[in-house]
């Protein structure tokens, strides 16, 4: 074929390609132009996940009416004349493709009006072709309504995610922006219903609080760091600031980990690493910190024009970064965190729970265990109403030991040794030693109960005294609604109870004592546990999240009744090896294999 020059319709679209990726992306760019152009008050309406509709308003500078249709061409732009420009760039954007390239793959309009001007002006475009500007009423600052986004490429629509998924990737951008500033007012609505909205009177923590509840806004540390450069031309050196979470606070995965440098968001691999460096031997394997992290270093020391969509940047001194942004999260967590030490009742020093710090409130040992006679129930009820409802446990059936080929099956009668570090059961059975985890032969115990009420459809619940109201970020509370009939099946009562807000009235009586906004957050949050053993059942894997989460923890003490009790409702479930998510309860140490470790029996 020939070589030619592409028509500026496919051109367009190219470019489109690459700016305009999903809903998400025309939010970003129109909310980041609002923002350059000095906005206060930014209202986004979104309809179908932005597919049939998303409009963002503001009350910027506005664009003069003889620019408005240069403003929709390619390559126009306002912040920046020469290439030099591009190592001084100090807004969100610089390239003047945004609205273009959002234009040509959708019917668009702009109506702005700028302070000077008695009227304002009007420019649509569709599918890349702009008709004539027109006069028309309109308040200071800028509308940019975008409808049918993608209607003239049908491939980039047909690879969409699903509506939840579009929401939410439009609810996440948003409450990043609203976090790094906390000055300008936003405002987000689904259809009829807002679900975000700030106060824009700079206080961020009020925004973690709206954003992620009061509790979780509570815990939060606040980090304040400031180094000085003079080697800069301009003088200005590095500074950190925003909120990190406690060891005690933290997530499965990276998603809630945050970062803006010269307020734009980014996700940069360095950032995060230099994070996670920072909370290095304080996080369990597989765990991470939520953060919202806002790092301002000098223009000319960043390079932003390194990625299609800006999402990713490059620094002139790496290293230099990394070390600054690690320090300074690490000095704020050992300022707010105490160290850590070893329990006295870890020894066997004390052996009541109500001695002991730290322990959770859980239902009566006696409600969920049979096997608790009332004599024991009575006696020291404080210490068994502690972590008791934690003791169910899920199903799968995956083997748990290279040892025996019949692990899968149920386990022998056992006899209770004790309990190491306040997170392993010692056990012995006819063939050997056993070694239980109590979180996941818990997770087991309550997943097998749950499930055979669920069986039965008789799952009992007990009303709580007072409603508790759980707060969650506008995607997780959406994820929520949709799982609201499958939460109120297995016993619990919750209704919505505001935007991103539900009030829990009852829980099940096998929870009793639980924490309902650990139910919750559990629906909605991912888990590091593989959950292919459950992929097929919706209800089994919902189940089993909530089981996780309401668990007895590893590091919790338990009572030798709760520990006895917890081994005979594990001895009595159907598939005692695994927790739900295919994680093996226990390993055992035949006799054969102690005599050959200790020497007594052939060689090792």
């Amino acid at each position: 074929m020939p070589i030619r020059l592409l028509s500026s319709e496919v051109s367009s679209q190219i470019a489109a390609g690459e700016v305009v990726e999903r809903p998400a992306s025309v939010v970003k760019e129109l909310a980041e132009n609002s923002l350059d152009a000095g906005a206060k008050n930014i209202s986004i309406a979104i309809e179908d996940a932005g597919r049939a509709l998303i409009e963002v308003a503001d009350d910027g500078q506005g664009i003069p009416a003889n620019e408005l249709e240069l403003a929709a061409s390619r390559h126009a732009t306002s912040k920046l004349i020469q290439s030099e420009d591009l190592f001084h760039i100090q807004t969100l954007g610089f390239r003047g493709e945004a609205l273009a390239s959002i234009g040509s793959v959708s019917h668009m309009v702009i109506t702005s009006r700028v302070e000077s001007a008695k009227e304002g002006a009007r420019l649509k475009v569709d599918g890349g072709v702009s008709n004539k500007v027109e006069k028309v009423g309109a308040p200071v600052g800028t509308v940019v309504r975008v409808e049918n986004l993608f209607y003239n490429v049908p491939a980039r629509l047909k690879f969409l995610k699903s509506d939840v998924t579009e929401r939410r990737a439009i609810d996440s951008l948003v409450t990043r922006y609203a976090l790094a500033y906390p000055q300008v007012r936003f405002k987000v609505t689904d259809g009829k219903q807002a679900t975000l909205q700030t106060a824009g009177d700079g206080d961020r923590r009020a925004i973690l609080a709206a954003l992620y509840g009061v509790d979780v806004a509570k815990q939060m540390l606040e980090v304040m760091a400031t180094e000085d450069d003079p080697s800069t031309s301009s003088g200005r050196g590095l500074s950190l600031s925003g909120f990190i979470s406690p060891v005690s606070l933290t997530r499965s995965n990276r998603k809630e980990i945050t970062f803006f440098v010269n307020g734009r968001w980014v996700q940069e691999f360095s950032l995060t690493a230099a994070l996670l460096q920072a909370y290095h031997t304080l996080l369990m394997v597989g765990r991470y910190p939520l953060t919202a992290l806002f790092l301002e270093i000098a223009p000319e020391d960043v390079d932003v024009n390194v990625h299609p969509t800006k999402a990713e940047v490059r620094f002139r001194s790496q290293d230099k970064v990394f070390s600054f942004v690690q320090r300074s999260a690490r000095k704020a967590l050992l300022a707010y965190t105490p160290v850590p030490s070893v329990s006295p009742q870890l020894w066997g020093s004390r052996s009541r729970s109500d001695e002991m710090p730290g322990r959770q409130v859980g239902i009566d040992w006696s409600v969920a265990h049979d096997s608790v006679g009332s004599e024991q129930s009575s006696v020291g009820s404080d210490e068994l109403r502690d972590t008791s409802y934690e003791s169910r446990i899920t199903n799968s059936e995956s083997p748990v030991s290279n040892l025996q080929s019949a692990f899968t099956t149920g386990v022998p009668l056992l006899r209770l040794i004790g309990q190491i570090g306040s997170t392993y059961l010692v056990a012995e059975g006819p063939d050997g030693l056993y070694l239980i985890d109590q979180h996941a032969a818990h997770e087991r115990v309550l997943f097998e109960k749950l499930m055979a009420q669920h069986e039965s459809k008789s799952i009992p619940s007990q009303a709580l005294l007072a409603p508790e109201v759980v707060t969650l970020p506008p995607q997780s509370a959406k994820t929520l609604t949709e799982q609201l009939p499958f939460l109120n099946h297995f016993g619990f009562e919750v209704e919505e109870f505001g935007a991103n807000t539900f009030q829990v009235r009852a829980m099940p009586i096998l929870f009793s004592g639980g924490d309902p906004a650990s139910a919750l957050k559990a629906l909605v949050e991912d888990f590091e546990e593989d959950e292919s053993p459950l992929q097929a059942e919706v209800e089994a894997r919902l189940a089993a999240r909530v089981c996780k989460r309401l668990a007895v923890k590893g590091g919790q003490t338990l009572t030798s009744e709760e520990q006895r009790s917890l081994l005979n409702d594990l001895e009595a479930c159907n598939s005692p090896r695994t927790c739900p998510h295919g994680r093996p309860t226990m390993i055992h140490l035949s006799v054969d294999t102690l005599e050959r470790q200790f020497g007594r029996k052939g060689a090792r």
